[in-house]
This record gives structure tokens, sequence and C-alpha cells, in this order.
């Protein structure tokens, strides 16, 4: 029922846009889409000054994996790897360079491996929960499905390792 009253709706305001577009003169119709043009772009350039950042981050990174070849994700699993990748990268563990070494499993912290498993370091957390986070992760990334995240498989088997002993 609502679709037919949206469609009513849209059909209706469709209706009375174009009788005023066919009354009006064409010059004045460009003129106004030329001030319409110029103020979207005004509005695009302040945008992107203000967010640019966080809105070509997201593009490029899932570009970038599509490089890594990670084949069948959907939009919400490459987010969710893309949020696991920037948490690994600003912690200097990991780079999209094949030659850097990786540094020893020794200095993760239990902040870090909270963020790697996507895990509240507030809640109590058993066992179980660590267990569904890792199993989740893995899915995505288990060198098994795609042979190029294996270090992205490793850093999540030391973060669940550190949680683990962190519960006990």
């Amino acid at each position: 029922m609502n679709i037919i009253i949206y469609t009513l709706i849209f059909l209706g305001i469709t209706y009375f846009l174009l009788k005023l577009v066919a009354n009006t003169s064409s010059k004045k119709i460009s003129k106004h889409l030329r001030k319409l043009i110029f103020l979207g772009l005004i509005i695009l350039a302040i945008l992107l000054f203000v967010a640019g950042k966080f809105l070509l981050s997201i593009p490029l990174t899932l570009l970038s994996l599509a490089l890594v070849k990670l084949k069948g994700f959907s939009i919400f699993q490459l987010i969710g790897l893309f949020r696991l990748i920037q948490t690994l990268r600003n912690s200097g563990r990991f780079s999209f360079n094949q030659n850097q070494n990786i540094k020893n499993s020794s200095t993760i912290t239990i902040e870090e491996a909270y963020k790697i498993l996507n895990l509240d370091i507030k809640k109590k957390i058993t066992k179980d929960d660590v267990q569904k986070a890792y199993i989740k992760i893995q899915k995505k990334i288990h060198p098994d499905i795609s042979p190029e995240t294996t270090r992205l498989s490793m850093i999540v088997n030391e973060a669940k390792e550190v949680v683990l002993k962190n519960l006990v």
C-alpha cells in the first residue's frame, strides 16, 4: 500500500515539475541550472576540504584490498577488514610492502589485541566471545581462502592468544 502512495506522490511531483519547466523559458532554466551546479560544486568542495581525508580513505583502501585478491566479500566484510588493517597499520604491525619485517609477537598490547578482535575492553568477555570473534575474522582472512593474507592471519592468532592469556 505504501508503494502505491509513494508512486502517486512521485508522479504528482514529477507532473508539476514538468509542467513548470514546460512553461518556463530556456534562458531561465539555464540560468538556474548554472546557479544550481555552481552551488553544488561549492558544497562538494567544502565537504571534501573538511572531510576529504575520511571520505577518500575507505574507497582507496577497498581498491587496494582488491589487489590482495580477496574474492567473494560483501561490503560489510570489506569494511570490517579495513578496520582491522587500519588498527594494524596504526600500530606499525602491517604494511602492504612485502619486504617490511613484522615486529616481534611479544610487543602486542592487550588494547591492540582487543581492537584487532573487535572486542570491547570494558565489557566482561568470556573465552567463548573471544573464540567467536576470532572465527568471524579468520573466515575472512584465513590463508586457505587467500594466501596473501597470511600475515594478517598470524596477527589475529596472536591477538587471540594475548586476550585469552589476559582472561585467565
